[in-house]
C-alpha cells in the first residue's frame, strides 16, 4: 500500500447499538470503502479493528454514543491507538429529507470526522469521576422516587377523610411517613394499606439517600479538595461538575469550553443594527443547575458578590441577568480547580 495514497487513509464511522455496531469506512476523497456489522462485545471489537486495518490506515474514528452503547468500543479503539471523536445525532432535517438507516448513520459519522465537524474528545469513563457518576445516578433516582412517594402520600391524605388529614398530613416528610406507619399499620382498609406501603417505600429510599450521601461525600472530599474549598461549592455541586468535566477534563482545551459544556456561555444573537447575546439553553443542565446553586449562595452570603450585584444593578441589569453573568464567572473560576484536582489524582 502507498502511504501517500488518499484511498488508503481511512475514516471510520460507527453507529452503536446494544447488540450490534454498524461501521462504515470512507477515504480522504469521501468515497465509501466498505460497511459492515459487528457484535457489541470484545471479539467484535477485535474483528472491527482488524477489518479496518485490512483496507488501509485509520486516521480518525467517529462514534455515536461514546457514553452509552459505544463506551466499550471507544475505550478499545483508544487503547489501540485510534483517535476517537464523539459524533452527535444527525440533523433531523437531513433525516426527514434523506431517511435513516444504520448504514447511513455510520457513514454520516465518518463524514463528520473527515470534515472536522466532530471535534469532541469523549470522556474516558474510568477513574474516580466515573465512580462519582455512578453514585450520582443512583442518588438522583432515589431522591426522585422518594419525592414521588411523599407526593402520593400527601395526595391520598388530601382526598381522604378530614380526621386522617388532620393527624397525618405533617409538614416534615419524615414526620408524615412515621405518622402513617404508626397509625395505619393495623388497619385493613385499602387507603390505610396504601399509606403504609408508601411510607415504607419513602423510609427505604430515605435510608438509601443517606447511605449514598455518605459515600458521595467521602469520595468527593478525597477527589475534589481544591474545588470544595471555594465558597458555595458543596459536595453535590463539586461531584456534578467533576462528572460533567470527566476524568480526562484536559480534553477541554480552555475554560470557555467548560462553560459551553455547562450551558453558561452567552450565545450571539445579533441581527442588523442590534447587537446582543441570548441565554444558552443547551449544555449539561445538571451542571448548569450546580453553577446556579453556587451563584445563589454567593448572592446571599458573599460580600464580594453583593458588591458586584450592587454595581451591576446600578447599571440597569436585572437579577436574572446578574445571575447568568455570575454563572459564567464561576465556571471560569472553578475549571482550573477541576484540572488541578484531577492532575493530583493522575
Amino acid at each position: 500500500m502507498n502511504n501517500n495514497d488518499p484511498r488508503y487513509k481511512l475514516y471510520l464511522g460507527v453507529d452503536t447499538h446494544l447488540e450490534l455496531h454498524v461501521a462504515t469506512l470512507i477515504n480522504e476523497l469521501g468515497q465509501v470503502v466498505k460497511n459492515k456489522e459487528f457484535s457489541a462485545k470484545l471479539s467484535g471489537y477485535r474483528e472491527l479493528l482488524a477489518w479496518c486495518k485490512s483496507y488501509g490506515y485509520i486516521q480518525k474514528a467517529g462514534i455515536e454514543g461514546t457514553g452509552s452503547y459505544g463506551a466499550a468500543l471507544t475505550k478499545y479503539l483508544i487503547k489501540n491507538g485510534v483517535s476517537v471523536y464523539e459524533v452527535m445525532r444527525p440533523n433531523r432535517m437531513k433525516r426527514r429529507l434523506k431517511g435513516k438507516t444504520d448504514g447511513m448513520d455510520s457513514e454520516n459519522a465518518a463524514r463528520s470526522v473527515l470534515s472536522g465537524e466532530a471535534k469532541v474528545i469523549p470522556k474516558s469513563h474510568s477513574g474516580p469521576v466515573e465512580s462519582l457518576r455512578s453514585l450520582l445516578i443512583c442518588r438522583n433516582s432515589a431522591v426522585k422516587a422518594r419525592t414521588q412517594a411523599m407526593n402520593q402520600i400527601r395526595a391520598l391524605l388530601v382526598s381522604g377523610p378530614d380526621e386522617l388529614k388532620q393527624s397525618l398530613y405533617l409538614p416534615k416528610p419524615s414526620a408524615c411517613a412515621s405518622a402513617c406507619l404508626d397509625q395505619c399499620s393495623d388497619s385493613c382498609e385499602p387507603l390505610m394499606i396504601s399509606l403504609v406501603l408508601l411510607a415504607q417505600r419513602w423510609s427505604f429510599l430515605n435510608d438509601q439517600v443517606k447511605t449514598l450521601d455518605q459515600a458521595l461525600k467521602r469520595l468527593t472530599l478525597n477527589t475534589a479538595q481544591s474545588l470544595v474549598s471555594r465558597f458555595g461549592v458543596g459536595v453535590n455541586v463539586a461531584a456534578t461538575l467533576l462528572v460533567t468535566a470527566g476524568d480526562n477534563a484536559n480534553r477541554l482545551k480552555k475554560e470557555s469550553s467548560f462553560a459551553a459544556l455547562c450551558g453558561v456561555n452567552p450565545i450571539p444573537a445579533s441581527s442588523g443594527k442590534t447587537t446582543r447575546h441570548r441565554l444558552n439553553r443547551g449544555g449539561c443542565r445538571s451542571a448548569n443547575n450546580a453553577l446556579w446553586t453556587v451563584a445563589m449562595v454567593r448572592m446571599r452570603s458573599d460580600p464580594r458578590t453583593k458588591d458586584y450585584i450592587a454595581r451591576r444593578t446600578a447599571e440597569g441589569l436585572s437579577t436574572k441577568e446578574i445571575a447568568r453573568n455570575l454563572k459564567r464567572y464561576i465556571a471560569r473560576e472553578l475549571f482550573p480547580l477541576i484540572l488541578k484536582d484531577l492532575a493530583r489524582l493522575a
